[in-house]
């Protein structure tokens, strides 16, 4: 009987060991990132790493994180970054670190601008190429999945394509061997074994430069596509094939509209679109990762090294961010973080899309909800509802008010664990 007695308690010790650890968030205000109101005084319910209820009694025995003075919303997700580069203004800044940081080296600045990102409140991002350290971004996402480093979930696309002369590092003598800050195919052949090899070396997504050389004609952006018709298909096509989604770095008009053709998933940047573009995106359901704030940073340094045109593409991307929104573009946050050095705050995008046309809401929805869709990870990401991790925010204020707050996030948890407090 004694035996039966100790065997019990020795298997409730287990279970209680092995039980999931249970927290409840109080929350003063919630935004859900779904739904078109905040809600007040709601209850978060977190078994293990995931939400398990929301607008719930506290469960007996768990932790309590009383953010009832807060407004607490999903972990943001910025779909556009590059975290081995720092800064990128003039071609003097891009080339500095391509030609005298080893790669290893900006790996570890990229493991600062991860924690950087994290502790802003980004706890998702998809990073779109490496700017010439390789596969170094796979690297950082593995360390950070295995607990080495802190940092946001990784979606990473490796090094991006480019033809042949379309791409800096340009204008050294050409008896220099110098790196390049894409990988360089040319021909379909070698475009659908380029795509092999990125996805076999971890790529998430798959990168491409559909545009270089912008000019304005007739008060509108255009631009010289680097790939042919055929080519860009075949990126695509490849991509899709073995089951991965194809980001277009896409500014001018022809350059968006040849990777429209393409069939790509997201356009990137896209300062040049017109009312028959948009319109095509919002038939095929293509996102639009816009970056305002790196283009109002980068604008005046770029005119003032040569590059007049950048004030006026800044300009024009305002006027096509307006229509985008009224016409039901999908439009997700991205900022090019890494254009802009990492001590600037990547929230500063959303004050810039709610001036441009955006309600709060919308803003926030293009960071949550609308971010992870595009990441196909809406079972997972973008929202606080039972079944998603538990990758959550707080903020003092109200950001539907000023959504300025989410430049100032004080609380900061992923995967059911507390980053900052």
């Amino acid at each position: 009987m004694r035996a039966c007695i100790l065997l019990v308690s020795a298997c409730s010790l287990l279970a209680a060991q092995s039980a999931p650890h249970v927290i409840a968030i109080r929350c003063g205000r919630l935004i859900d990132g779904k739904g078109a109101a905040a809600r007040t005084n709601a209850v978060i319910v977190i078994e293990g790493e995931r939400i398990k209820e929301v607008d719930a009694a506290v469960p007996q025995g768990a932790e309590v994180i009383d953010l009832s003075r807060s407004t607490v919303l999903p972990g943001l997700i910025d779909n556009h970054t590059h975290i081995l580069l720092n800064g990128d203004v003039t071609p003097a800044d891009y080339d500095e670190q391509l030609l005298k940081e080893s790669i290893p080296y900006r790996a570890i600045r990229a493991t600062v601008n991860v924690r950087t990102a994290l502790m802003n409140g980004f706890t998702a991002m998809r990073d779109l190429e490496t700017e010439g350290a390789m596969y170094a971004d796979v690297d950082v996402k593995t360390a950070i999945n295995r607990g080495v480093i802190p940092g946001p979930r990784m979606f990473v696309a490796t090094r991006s394509f480019a033809p042949t002369g379309m791409y800096p590092l340009r204008g050294y003598s050409w008896e220099l061997q110098v790196p390049s800050g894409v990988q360089v195919v040319d021909g379909v052949d070698s475009i659908r074994r380029a795509v092999r090899e990125q996805i076999g070396f971890g790529a998430d997504w798959i990168k491409y430069y559909s545009d270089l050389h912008y000019y304005f004609k007739d008060g509108a952006l255009h631009s010289r596509p680097n790939f042919t018709d055929e080519e860009a298909h075949a990126i695509v096509d490849e991509a899709h094939r073995l089951g991965h989604k194809v980001a277009a770095h896409s500014m001018g008009r022809e350059g968006i509209a040849s990777a429209l053709n393409a069939g790509v998933d997201t356009i990137e940047h896209g300062d040049g679109l017109d009312d028959e573009l948009i319109d095509r995106m919002v038939e095929r359901g293509v996102y639009w990762c816009p970056t305002i704030y790196v283009g109002i940073y980068v604008a005046e340094g770029r005119a003032a090294a040569g590059a007049t045109i950048w004030p006026k593409m800044r300009d024009l991307e305002r006027a096509a961010f307006a229509k985008a929104v009224r016409k039901g573009v999908r439009i997700s946050f991205g900022t090019d973080a890494g254009g802009f050095p990492w001590t600037e705050n990547q929230a500063k995008e959303f004050a810039y899309m709610v001036k441009y046309g955006m309600t709060p809401m919308q803003a926030i929805q293009s960071a949550t909800s609308v971010a992870a869709a595009l990441l196909d990870e809406q079972d997972n990401l973008g929202a606080i509802e039972p079944g998603k991790y538990a990758d959550i925010i707080a903020v003092d204020g109200d950001p539907l008010s000023d959504i300025t707050e989410l430049e100032r996030v004080k609380f900061v948890m992923k995967g059911g664990v507390v980053v900052k407090r």
